[in-house]
């Protein structure tokens, strides 16, 4: 169930909020409202998959209790149960997402072997988190919880089929202890509109033109040529589809996370504002950026070991599984590894700080580009065939008669979304914010909420209409 669809925002929300606060007078049970709601929320779309959620919750929540010091199991005894965990909740990943993969990679030793196995929604992020709460209370981070608090964790439905991906220890005091204020709600429910409207309005209209150029790009250059400025037009609407259709779904969930009291961290900060690939990544889905750091990179060593050559091996690690993370197809494992090579010549070379503030930002937006490209790809070769498509060195010529009439019919988009991808909103917000008193704050504090009805209504229209409503993050 798309949190952007009718049957959400008229039917499953509404009901959701209403019954949660009908129970104000009860924490514990509003907790079981929203299990109960998480659990139907995923069965929705997954009838059957369903089962291996549950069995997740179950699983994880007894390897916790076994885990944990205050049970005075012997050491070797916890770690066992630990590194059993580990295979045995990547080993379901291995098998729902990479089987078909790797049994691919085997058929030229094993000959044609058919396996169709659906990948269930959400199941690499609820497996993380499932991982990290085992881990945090081995290590004695959090205490070890029953299965009901796992499993609302675990598959709270704000959060459950495209992250952010929440550490145990973030929400353990909330789960129990949370407050809940108009306040909240209020910032909330805004929060969440703004999600709808970038999803809608924005993402979906970048996704047409994606879909388009690399469709026509994936036909071949013998049929349909695309020549450079079509390909840059291209990769750039990509860039910024996946950036509003992820950002929109974390804002989504935030706001839907507060309207019942929970709070979440950012999951996004203006990546596209970032001044090199490393700050990018500081910036681009934060929570599985720390979830590597905190869970793989950290208990290999990270950088803080004197021997160099192990630091470059941690962080090939990580960008490989990051790569791995994302799909089962080589252009995700060469993916993370272009962004492995590419850190680790800014860490070693420092070559961007010499650069002027603006040449750092454009080479940035070039790589990240560049990056996308081999990410959308149905494979290596269609990437190279793009890749050369906008450099202009597959005989397909630069200007194009599509891209300037694409351009004329979506230029407020790409105006829109180039704007709001920087920090000036932010900026401006913060600027009237500290000024209530001069006109223009004013005149915000009146405008805002119409405008942004009014762009909430437009885009419930476009659901209503049946309009394209594609949405890249289910696909992890």
């Amino acid at each position: 169930m798309l949190f952007s669809s009718i049957v959400f925002l008229f039917y499953f929300f509404p009901i959701a909020f209403l019954l949660y606060y009908l129970c104000a007078f009860s924490r514990l049970l509003q907790n079981v409202i929203l299990l109960i709601l998480s659990i139907l929320f995923y069965a929705w779309g997954e009838p059957v998959n369903v089962l291996i959620l549950i069995a997740s919750i179950l699983i994880n929540s007894l390897a916790g209790y076994l885990v944990a010091e205050k049970n005075k199991k012997s050491k070797n005894f916890r770690r066992t149960v630990l590194i059993l965990d580990i295979v045995l909740n990547t080993g379901v990943l291995f098998v729902f997402k990479y089987l078909g993969f790797f049994v691919g990679m085997m058929e030229p030793f094993t000959g044609p072997v058919e396996v169709n196995i659906a990948l269930p929604i959400g199941i690499s992020f609820y497996t993380f988190q499932a991982i990290s709460y085992v881990v945090d209370v081995y290590k004695g981070i959090v205490k070890p919880a029953n299965p009901f608090y796992v499993g609302l964790y675990i598959s709270f439905f704000p959060q459950l089929i495209a992250g952010p991906i929440v550490q145990y220890k973030s929400v353990e005091d909330q789960i129990k202890n949370r407050k809940s204020s108009i306040e909240k709600v209020s910032v909330g429910i805004s929060r969440f509109a703004v999600g709808v409207i970038k999803k809608v309005i924005l993402a979906n209209s970048f996704a047409e033109i994606a879909d388009y150029v690399f469709n026509w790009s994936a036909i071949g250059n013998d049929k349909m040529i695309v020549p450079a400025s079509l390909a840059w037009l291209g990769s750039i609407g990509y860039s910024l589809q996946i950036y509003y259709d992820f950002s929109a779904y974390s804002d989504m969930a935030i706001g839907l996370a507060l309207c019942f009291g929970f709070k979440f961290s950012e999951n996004f900060d203006y990546p596209y504002a970032a001044d090199s690939v490393s700050d990018f990544w500081k910036k681009w889905h934060i929570s599985l950026t720390n979830w590597f750091r905190e869970y793989v990179y950290f208990p290999l060593g990270g950088s803080r070991v004197k021997n160099k050559d192990v630091m470059v091996r941690n962080l090939f690690i990580v960008w490989l599984f990051t790569g791995i993370w994302h799909g089962a197809n080589w252009t995700f494992i060469v993916w993370g590894l272009f962004y492995f090579v590419i850190q680790l010549a800014e860490r070693f070379f420092r070559y961007t700080d010499s650069m002027p503030k603006w040449a750092r930002h454009l080479y940035t937006l070039l790589v990240v580009n560049f990056a996308w490209v081999l990410f959308r790809a149905d494979n290596l070769y269609q990437a190279g065939v793009f890749i050369k498509n906008m450099l202009g060195v597959n005989h397909n010529g630069i200007w194009s008669e599509m891209a300037a009439m694409l351009l004329r019919e979506y230029w407020f988009f790409f105006l829109a979304g180039i704007f709001f991808s920087m920090p000036v909103g932010r900026d401006i917000n913060e600027y009237l914010y500290n000024n209530p008193r001069k006109l223009c704050s004013r005149i915000a504090t009146i405008g805002y909420p119409i405008l942004m009805c009014v762009l909430f209504v437009l885009s419930v229209s476009y659901l209503m209409s049946g309009s394209y409503n594609p949405f890249i993050y289910f696909n992890f």
